[in-house]
């Protein structure tokens, strides 16, 4: 059975989660945590600080170690709010990939709250109604509307607790002016975010991070501290269990938010529950905390140790294992958001299917002959049903325009470098032909270009079959040879000579990449 990673560089800390596939399900193996402060430098100065830098790479080469005793088969390691806003992010993508081999990918706020609901309504016996998911980090919080694990909407706000630390916070204990400020940015992004998402018959609110665990564990103990002559140990597992399986009210979150705001850092060091890292950040996000429950009108928040990682590892799992129970709802999410993207740029996806079918049929049946990774499966899908959504901006060089869009757009479940390889694919369906330095081309992996070029040719042979046919959509054959290959063409109402004349235009280009001979004939 397959064993997986997933390190999740944020703007206060990176988190690493190894689990294993047992019965098609994971099983955790191990879990690390280290506070790095990645985002401190950066909502300041717009760069990652060398210290910066060099603490979160000890703590990854720590966590590689860790990997290695596993036996790790894959790993995934993305980061978040503080590097996509750092100038320097290439820099230390670079020094991640010299120092550990690993490729460092950062995702946007939108993929990053997709990933958490996946990782929480995967695991989270709770999520499985109407839900509201709340994740507040260092650099940014996501809040995500949920109705039978499905996401409604979405949105990413800079409300991260290092963030509002550092941009607002910097004396200690908070000045009065800096939280005045605070709390009307924070008023001002959640009327924005609540424009958008206004959730109704909400039956769980399910926070994560370290925060909501914190704020969570907080106000337990001091509503428990209210029933004397009880007495609580402080700080231990029998308290976390119970922080999480217990409601944090709104009124005893802005309570306590109001009496963090007042301390000094060694009496926030004091609180149960809160502990001396998170001390240094907590009155920022106790604040947007309370600012949100009251904005939503929401009674209080459940705590989940769910988050980021555990999503990023169940789409591990979806995508290598049809029969997790995560792979058929991951496949309808991602390909839910292609259909969305080609609606928003003016394409009908029902005009558009003959073109991804005969993608399709054309992947499987040359098989033998392409021998792509499974993977362009999916990416050959979505090039194809997005390929004209350059013409939303101009008809004339709509390919570039295409490459653009896709590679651009936030399309759930891909990554930055899949979006790019299907951008690339959809690129060269006019008279140019994929060059090694074409600016399509420039973040795709070398190794990668030759497996672009041969989808690449599977797509145009399938936009060559579908001449500007409205509904008399082709049959075609597929027959491959030693040397030859050929493509039996079943006339429609209208016959076939365009598609026979547009195929046999790409016979010559078909003999570069694969080395055979390309017959287009009727059947």
């Amino acid at each position: 059975m397959p064993t997986f990673a997933a390190i999740d560089i944020g703007s206060n800390s990176c988190r690493l989660k190894i689990a294993k596939v047992v019965n098609h399900q994971l099983k955790t193996l191990a879990e690390d945590r280290e506070v790095t402060r990645l985002g401190a430098s950066v909502f300041e100065t717009g760069l990652v600080s060398p210290e910066a830098m060099a603490a979160t790479l000890r703590a990854l080469k720590r966590f590689q170690r860790a990997v290695q005793a596993h036996g790790v088969d894959q790993i995934r390691v993305v980061a978040t709010a503080a590097m996509r806003d750092a100038r320097n992010a290439a820099a230390f993508q670079a020094w991640v990939k010299a120092e550990t081999g690993w490729n460092l990918e950062i995702i946007s706020g939108l993929e990053e709250g997709r990933l958490i609901h996946m990782g929480v309504t995967a695991n989270e016996p709770r999520a499985a109604g109407r839900v509201l998911l709340l994740d507040l980090g260092g650099g940014s919080c996501e809040i995500t509307f949920s109705e039978h694990k499905r996401i409604r909407e979405t949105v990413s706000l800079p409300l991260g607790a290092v963030r509002l630390t550092e941009e607002f916070l910097a004396e200690d204990p908070a000045p009065a002016e800096g939280l005045a400020r605070m709390r009307q940015f924070i008023s001002r992004e959640l009327r924005r975010a609540h424009r958008r998402i206004q959730p109704e018959r909400i039956s769980h609110v399910i926070a994560t991070s370290g925060t909501a665990a914190a704020l969570s564990e907080a106000c337990l103990m001091e509503m428990r501290a209210q029933k004397p002559p009880r007495k609580l140990a402080r700080n231990t597992a029998k308290t976390r269990a119970m922080a999480m399986s217990s409601v944090a009210p709104t009124r005893a979150v802005r309570k306590l938010a109001t009496r963090l705001a007042k301390m000094p850092l060694p009496a926030r060091e004091a609180v149960p529950g809160i502990g001396p890292r998170r001390a240094e950040i907590i009155v920022a996000g106790a604040q947007v905390y309370a600012e949100l429950l009251e904005t939503f009108d929401l009674p209080g928040f459940s705590y989940s140790p769910l988050g980021l990682r555990d999503g990023i590892l169940a789409q591990m799992l979806a995508v290598q294992d049809a029969r997790a129970t995560t792979h058929r709802e991951f496949e309808h999410e991602q390909w839910e958001s292609v259909l969305a993207t080609a609606r928003r740029f003016g394409v009908d996806p029902k005009q558009a299917e003959p073109v991804r079918g005969h993608t399709m049929q054309l992947f499987h049946e040359l098989k033998s002959l392409h021998k792509l990774p499974p993977e362009y499966e999916g990416w050959l899908a979505a090039a194809a049903l997005l390929r004209d959504t350059g013409k939303f901006i101009n008809h004339q060089g709509h390919h570039r325009h295409t490459q653009y869009i896709i590679s651009s757009s936030e399309l759930y479940g891909y990554s930055q470098l899949h979006r790019t390889v299907m951008s690339a694919i959809a690129r060269y369906l006019g008279k140019s032909r994929p060059q090694a330095g074409d600016r399509a081309l420039r973040n795709i992996p070398s190794e990668e270009h030759r497996n672009v070029q041969r989808a690449v040719v599977l797509l145009r042979l399938a936009v060559a079959l579908n001449q500007d046919r409205a509904s008399d959509v082709l049959r075609v054959a597929v027959k491959v040879y030693p040397k030859r290959v050929y493509l039996e063409l079943q006339p429609g109402r209208t016959g076939a000579e365009l598609e026979l004349w547009s195929l046999r235009k790409e016979a010559d280009y078909f003999r570069e990449v694969f080395g055979r001979e390309l017959f287009a004939t009727l059947a």
